[in-house]
Parts: C-alpha cells; structure tokens; sequence
C-alpha cells in the first residue's frame, strides 16, 4: 500500500513538472517580431542593470540585442495602433518613437550614446544593404533582371518629370515662391537622402551662392524626411491596393521572378552556400570601397553594378543563388526593424521635423511623392510592369537612401525590390542632382 502511494506521488510530480514544461514552452513561443518573450525580458532587465550600475557596454552582441528588442517593440506598438496601422504603423512608430523620445531625454543618455556610438563605428547599415542588394540580385531571374531594369526607366524618368513640375506648381498655388519650392523642396525629395543627396546638393548650392553649407542643408533636411514618411504611407497604400484589386498586379511581376529553392531544410549544404554568398558580398562591396577611394564614385553604386554583372555573366552556382536567397531572407525578416530603430535615434531630427509641419509644406511633400506614385501606376502598367510594384520603385524615388528604401520597402512587403529601389535613389537621386545643379547654376 504504501508503494502504491509512493509511485502515486512520484505520477503528480512528473505531471506537475510537465505540465509546468507545457506552460514554459507556451510562453516561449509568445514573441515581440522574432524575440521570445521571455529573453525580451531577460534582455531588458540586463539593460536596466547596465545603466543602473553606469556600465553600459558598446560591444556588438550587447547593442544588437538591445536594437532588436526596442526596434520590434517599436513595430508591435505600431501594428497595434488604430488607424497608424493601416498607413505603415510599424514603420513610422519605429522610425519616430526614438526620435521623438531622444528629443524630450526620455531614453538615458548613456543608452543613447552607446547606440549612436556603435551606429557609426559599425555602420552595420551598410552591411543590412550589401547582404539585401547583393542577395537580392544574385537571387533573382537572369531574364528578369535584365528586363524589368530596362523597363523600369520608364516610369522612372516619367515620375521625376512628372513630380518635378507638379510639386513646384503645388507649392506656387499655396504660396511659395517657385525657385525655393522646386530647389529645396522638390529636388531634395529626390535627390537620393540626406548622405549621397543633401550634402553633395547643398554643398554645391553653397559654393554657387557663397553662403554657409550647414544653413542650406537645414533647410533641405525637412523635406526629405518628411517626403520619405509619405513615401511610407503610399507604400503601404498601394501594398493594400494591390491585395483589394488584383487586376493592378497584373503584368510582368517583379515579386515572383525570385529562385524557389529545391531544398526545404537548412542542411549543410545550403548553411555553406548561405556562408559563400555572404563573402561574395563582402567583396563585391569591398571593391565598391576601393572604386570610391580612387574615382569618388559610391560604393553602393558600383557594388550594384558588380553583383549584376555577376549575374548576367552567370558567373554563380545554383547552389550559390540558393544561398544568396537565404541571405536576403535572413536579414529581411531579422534585422529591418533593428536598423529602423537605429535610424530613428541618431539620423530623425525631431525638431526639424516639427518645425516643418506646416500645411503649405506637407501638402506641396506630399503632392510630390503621390505624383510619383501615380505616374509609376500608370506608366509602369503601359510599360507591360507589375503597376504596384512600379509604382512602389517610383516612390522610392524619394527615400532617404538604403535605409529609406529598407522603409519602403518593409512597409510594402516588398523587400525583394531592394535591388530596383537602389536604381531609383542612387542613380536617379544623382541625375536629379547633376540636373537640378546645370539649372541652379543659371
């Protein structure tokens, strides 16, 4: 009898103890983005010590996992937020909620010194775009690729037109002088961001007028901001657009000319070729780097233009492809955020962004960026392209560099356009400055 009772006692406990397993293993699979919820509160309390003991380190490993945790928490506010949600909350709340809080001290200046120092010694935002434009490209259909950027000139050079001469008229109806609305409204909007658009024009804008650079580049920083939050907005319309009415995906469709791998687990082999096409990559901008040292050109730039030759000279393995594609998913799904959080804390200045919230202002932005939308719309639908995606490359037009694109791009489920989203920032932000500089010059 008393055996009995024993091994009675012994079932409770292993009960108990699985049941307690069942519990734990519910609450693991509770996540904020891909962070399970427990180790968001692991991460949180290590933080809080940190800066509780003023001893806050700057090491990689430490400052990832403190940029996932705020930058996923930042995207789950968004998502749930009525009425933001619906027009790209996620990213907007990501972007701005930093921005926002560094502005009025309500993140320990210590956290913020860390990121910013690790922001700009490590400038991982530039390892998130070699890994996306290269996986991207390397990833994609040879046919494909040479096609749509071909085609997507088009609509490309027709919404620049288009945006140029409606935005600077929007903002003479409403006020403006036409001179200051198309040079430091309009342009700057297009120009390709604030690194590779706004300093090279305002530096150029300054040595025409013999003025001050900081002053001008004030001026510009704005708008492009501001035109990159709407671009966000349109971004996420047209992703719902595209999903309410079918017929606007029709066409050639950039989003389903990606290679479907013919392995569904991750063996050895693709963890290899996952490895190789990150050192493809790596090299690829490396050169980049050394071309810009020598010529000025931006390694971004040539680094697109490599990994396309790389492509269309079918110089990778199918099993290369197969590893650059899980590259490009691999950073899409894990490091968007992250990096949007980093963005919004040391490059949103909040109070340039307040003090340009005027309706004359917002309206001549947002007219601007909508026309080049629309014109993608239609033009890219004439020009036999997915009109969605067309549209959403166009908008991309006014993003504030790779990491505007990354917003964009996030905000429209489209990430895979990353490698078309460049063509339209960097190479159509440096027409539009070479072009707007031969007129400002006059």
């Amino acid at each position: 009898m008393q055996n009995l009772t024993d091994y009675a006692k012994r079932c409770q406990s292993w009960l108990k103890a699985l049941q307690n397993r069942v519990s734990w293993q519910k609450k693991i699979s509770l996540r904020i983005g891909i962070v399970p919820l427990p180790v968001v509160g692991l991460i949180m309390g290590c933080m809080t010590a940190f800066l509780t003991f003023g001893t806050m380190p700057g090491e990689i490993s430490v400052m990832l996992a403190i940029l996932a945790v705020l930058g996923f928490s930042c995207a789950e506010l968004g998502r749930r937020l009525p009425g933001l949600k619906q027009i790209g909350g996620p990213v907007i709340v990501t972007i701005l909620l930093p921005s926002c809080l560094v502005h009025y001290q309500l993140i320990p200046v210590a956290l913020v010194r860390s990121i910013e120092s690790f922001w700009h010694t490590t400038n991982i935002l530039y390892l998130f775009t070699v890994a996306v434009i290269v996986g991207g490209i390397l990833s994609m259909d040879r046919q494909v690729l040479i096609k749509g950027f071909v085609k997507l000139f088009i609509p490309l050079a027709a919404g620049s037109v288009a945006a140029a001469m409606i935005g600077t008229l929007t903002g003479m109806a409403l006020g403006l002088d036409a001179r200051h609305t198309f040079f430091y409204i309009v342009v700057p909007i297009m120009a390709g961001g604030l690194g590779e658009g706004a300093i090279p024009l305002t530096l150029d804008y300054a040595a025409i007028l013999n003025v001050s650079q900081p002053e001008l580049f004030a001026q510009v920083t704005p708008p492009i901001v501001l035109g990159n939050l709407c671009a966000i907005v349109c971004a996420t319309v047209l992703h719902r657009l595209g999903k309410r009415f079918p017929k606007y995906s029709a066409g050639q469709c950039l989003s389903a000319n990606r290679l479907i791998r013919k392995q569904a687990h991750l063996t050895p082999t693709t963890m290899e070729s996952l490895a190789t096409a990150g050192m493809v990559a790596l090299s690829l901008y490396m050169v980049g780097i050394l071309v810009n040292q020598f010529t000025g050109w931006p390694a971004p730039i040539v680094m697109l233009g490599l990994a396309i030759l790389v492509k269309l000279t079918c110089a990778i393995s199918p099993k290369l492809e197969d590893g650059a594609d899980l590259m490009h998913h691999f950073f899409t799904k894990a490091a968007a955020y992250p990096i949007l959080f980093g963005m919004g804390l040391t490059l949103t200045p909040w109070q340039a962004l307040v003090t340009a919230l005027t309706p004359v202002y917002l309206i001549t932005i947002f007219v601007t960026v909508l026309t080049l939308a629309l014109t993608g719309l239609i033009v890219g639908r004439w020009a036999g392209l997915n009109p969605i995606e067309s549209a959403i490359i166009n908008v991309c037009h006014s993003g504030m560099g790779s990491v505007g694109d990354m917003a964009i791009l996030t905000s429209a489920h489209r990430m895979h356009l990353m490698p078309f989203a460049q063509l339209a920032t960097r190479i159509g932000g440096a027409l539009t400055i070479v072009i707007a500089l031969m007129m400002f010059s006059q």
